[in-house]
């Protein structure tokens, strides 16, 4: 561990301990030792819990501990002289509260431990955030209360398939440590970029940032594995809002956030696009609506395909909701188990792949059952070959693997199976650029950015806007317009999917708002995806 991290973890835990006396995970993470599962103290921890599970009759426990954190970031803005608030530019650092500063909801209880159990064939949970012996053992004792409850309801025993006992430690890989980068460093990262998108006429606000999060998570379970990792997230972001006469627009240009340090900001396109993203939220304040409804092309940006992908890609491959595990939370699937292998899911070129593994938002080393995480594909040459599975589902697909998807938000929390990063894949070399998909669109729509959906609850029938939009006609971009929703049946409109951009015009955008459960949880997760070109799709007016 780097002495500066290991100094972020001293102070973090001496404010911690200033505020809340009863939270000692920052202390014990700070006072190690470090870099190896088998060695730290929260071994011992573990093992109390487990030990009093397997007292209490359990067949199987596990347990969470978990930390997350705000680190500094970044943030400049501007303000045209006479606009509220002022004018000119200001900067400040994004970290998280100070042992002095009053502290917000989340960070009162920014730490502590959730135990999972088996007993009598279901599912026991419960959680807490004082970490010390006799609560560690109060809190294994009622998860198996909470399972021999349960067990009055179950339909049928769970099932879990194995594992291998596992000790590691993970981290994300880091190019550019955050905690090694100055201040000034950091606001001049975010300045820059104000500056270049000021420059703009018709502009009158500007804000870039970038969030950095921290999280650590230490696991155990009675299948022998100790696991302990690290995960930083960097969120880049800029906005920027245009007049022109009485009218105002906003354009929010969002950067690839991604796991990793600083360098995720660094190698960002927020500089390189500034200006653009400036003439953008200009030319929003004079565009008009694109006009009666009807068949036309369209062709989606990475940033636009992420959430059409996440509501009719990701959700409708989850195995829980295929199987009816899952329905509170937006609903089922309209996939079966029958169609694995069978579903003509999209046109030739469709192929889509899951993971938890790359820099997408919901990767990491293990998932929360202990097992690795990978990479393996959900839809290839348009046919639906597998589906997101855990420890608990796989059997529904005669698997004895598990896929890596068990997660919870945090150690308040019940881990199940949570989407992972699920990408369609960009064409190969050779492949056609935005500007030649352009050229062959005779009547068509550009669109950028998220917007407003609608979906029903098998994922299966839905509505789609985004955030700006271009009319194409004959092979050329003639205006900037608005008003613009799709219609997609799932199947079909991915059947239309007529060409995809390269590996060099592919991105993968996130959301941290991925919600499921009751209690609901969120997740962070990515979509990565090329340019699309999808034909003779129905496109009408705005959402009303």
């Amino acid at each position: 561990m780097t002495p500066s991290r290991r100094a972020f973890l001293a102070t973090m835990g001496a404010g911690a301990l200033a505020l809340y006396s009863h939270d000692l995970v920052a202390q014990l993470i700070a006072d190690g030792p470090r870099g190896s599962a088998a060695d730290s103290r929260f071994r011992g921890l573990s093992d109390i819990a487990l030990n009093e599970a397997r007292r209490e009759g359990c067949s199987y426990a596990d347990i969470r501990f978990t930390l997350t954190r705000n680190l500094p970031g970044a943030q400049a803005s501007f303000r045209a002289e006479g606009e509220e608030g002022g004018g000119g530019g200001f900067g400040g650092g994004g970290g998280g509260n100070t042992a002095s500063a009053l502290p917000t909801d989340a960070e009162r209880q920014p730490a502590g431990f959730g135990i999972r159990v088996i007993h009598s064939g279901v599912w026991g949970f419960a959680s807490s955030p004082i970490v010390t012996e006799d609560e560690i053992r109060r809190i294994a004792r009622m998860a198996a209360e909470v399972a021999r409850a349960s067990a009055i309801a179950k339909r049928q025993d769970v099932r879990l398939t194995p594992v291998d006992p596992i000790v590691a430690n993970w981290a994300t890989p880091l190019r550019i440590d955050p905690l090694t980068v100055s201040e000034t460093d950091r606001q001049n990262w975010a300045q820059s970029i104000v500056d270049r998108a000021s420059a703009v006429d018709g502009v009158i606000r500007v804000q870039a940032a970038a969030r950095v999060q921290y999280e650590w998570r230490y696991f155990a379970s009675t299948e022998g594995s100790y696991i302990e990792q690290e995960s930083f997230t960097t969120t880049p972001t800029l906005s920027v809002t245009g007049r022109v006469g009485e009218e105002t627009r906003t354009r929010n240009y969002p950067g690839e956030a991604l796991m990793g340090g600083w360098e995720v900001a660094v190698e960002s396109k927020l500089l390189a696009d500034a200006e653009k993203a400036a003439v953008d939220a200009v030319e929003m304040c004079t565009a008009r609506p694109l006009g009666a409804p009807g068949f036309k092309d369209l062709i989606l940006s990475p940033s636009h395909a992420m959430l059409t992908i996440h509501e009719i890609i990701g959700h409708a491959t989850e195995l829980d909701r295929v199987v009816g595990m899952e329905a509170n939370y937006a609903g089922t699937s309209f996939i079966t188990l029958e169609d694995v292998g069978r579903l003509k899911y999209g046109s030739e070129i469709f192929n889509v792949t899951a993971d938890r593994n790359s820099r997408g938002l919901s990767s990491m080393g293990y998932d929360d059952d202990g097992v690795p995480t990978q990479e393996w594909p959900i839809v290839r040459d348009g046919i639906l070959v597998d589906l997101q599975t855990n420890r608990e589902t796989a059997h529904y697909m005669d698997q004895d693997f598990s896929r890596g998807c068990t997660y919870a938000s945090s150690w308040r929390d019940y881990p199940f199976l949570r989407m992972p990063n699920v990408h369609v894949d960009a064409g190969p070399p050779g492949s056609p650029t935005l500007a030649e998909m352009i050229a062959d669109v005779k009547d068509g729509v550009m669109i950028d950015g998220r917007g407003s959906y609608s979906i029903d609850q098998q994922r299966f029938n839905g509505q789609f806007g985004g955030h700006v939009f271009w009319e194409i006609k004959d092979g050329q971009i003639t205006r900037q317009c608005t008003d613009v929703t799709y219609q997609a049946i799932t199947t079909d409109f991915w059947a239309n999917l007529d060409a995809v951009t390269g590996p060099d015009e592919y991105e993968m955008h996130g959301t941290g708002g991925d919600a499921k459960g009751q209690p609901t949880q969120t997740q962070s997760l990515s979509h990565g995806s090329p340019w699309l070109l999808v034909r003779n799709i129905m496109v009408g007016g705005a959402f009303s």
